[in-house]
């Protein structure tokens, strides 16, 4: 299946839009783990193991893991993930944002070392930074639009001069991601659930690109906002996907021998709530 397909058959096999982000801190481990980073494989899959049923996708954040050394584990739990949820796909974030061999490069990592079904990448230089991963038939790509933090004002707010007006760097984005730069049909937009109305623009731009919300949880963002903003559907099809993500309210939920089944409360709530929000 398509990255799009593998999507759409866990939104529909887990009834979910959540996904849970992977951001092993070991100094936020529960009781015996805390500080010991040589368990962040078994931290990370017991948060996987009971909450596989209920997310629409994974999405481990690869510097969590590097600063580490914990790339290996990082292998290891994208291996225990598509064995143990192979209906869930795993977006890896990496926000990586080179062109040419180097991009390639980048594009073996994600696809081929750790056998993600999609990445996050940075746009800023251009198709060049993203064709590489487009090469790859099937594999999807989320690229940075509108992100949660106050600083993305400073360029993605910016007003562009072209033949069609003045949009703003992050509508720009988003016009070239539904249109000429789609070329295997699979990009999809980051965009923050702390600017709901944003979403909704970039809707209006790009109404059939899967949308990667982060900022739901700890960052404050709004689901019931962000839902109605970026959801768009026929009937109980998604016609233009969202993938809302939440990490640390998921992943520290307790701070015991207990935090797999508060995790799993936690994601099993925001589920629920994200569900309502589209009802």
């Amino acid at each position: 299946m398509t990255f799009l397909d593998q999507l759409a058959h866990a939104h529909s096999h887990n009834q979910s839009m959540l996904c849970v982000g992977l951001d092993p801190d070991p100094a936020r481990f529960p009781g015996a783990m805390r500080g010991d980073a040589s368990r962040i494989f078994d931290f990370c899959a017991a948060i996987v193991d009971a909450t596989a049923d209920l997310v629409i996708a994974f999405k481990p954040q690869i510097a969590y893991f590097a600063a580490h050394r914990a790339e290996d584990q990082l292998e290891r739990l994208m291996r225990h993930m598509q064995a143990v949820a192979p209906q869930v796909p795993v977006i890896l974030d990496a926000k990586r944002g080179d062109i040419g061999s180097t991009a390639e490069q980048y594009a073996i990592e994600a696809f081929e070392r750790y056998g993600a079904d999609a990445v996050t990448l940075s746009p800023f230089m251009g198709w060049d930074s993203v064709a590489p991963y487009l090469k790859y038939q099937g594999k999807g790509a989320f690229l940075l639009c509108r992100t949660s933090n106050p600083g993305g004002d400073d360029l993605q707010n910016q007003r562009l001069a072209t033949v069609d007006g003045q949009p703003r760097m992050y509508e720009h984005i988003a016009a070239l991601s539904q249109g000429p730069w789609n070329t295997n049909g699979q990009l999809g937009l980051v965009v923050g659930a702390t600017y709901p109305a944003e979403i909704e623009r970039v809707r209006e731009l790009a109404p059939t690109v899967p949308l990667l919300i982060p900022g739901v949880g700890a960052q404050g963002g709004d689901a019931l906002a962000t839902v109605r903003a970026g959801l768009r559907r026929n009937g109980d099809h998604m016609t233009g996907p969202i993938v809302v993500n939440s990490s640390r309210a998921i992943l520290y939920a307790s701070s015991d021998d207990t935090f797999a089944a508060a995790a799993r409360r936690e994601a099993e709530s925001t589920r629920n709530l994200l569900n309502q929000a589209a009802a």
